[in-house]
């Protein structure tokens, strides 16, 4: 259990890896609002 363990915390960092037991970013939620989104109901974008 240490640098050369690729199943330990410490051997995950050392490797550069994730997995169960160093989990990587998640992934984002919601995605970015997009144009039609953030008009006003009963309005039309301009041209």
């Amino acid at each position: 259990m240490g640098k050369g363990d690729r199943r330990s915390r410490r051997g995950k960092i050392y490797n550069g890896s994730h997995g169960k037991t160093r989990p990587g970013r998640e992934p984002k939620k919601e995605p970015a609002p997009t144009l039609a989104s953030t008009t006003r109901p009963g309005t039309t974008p301009r041209r």
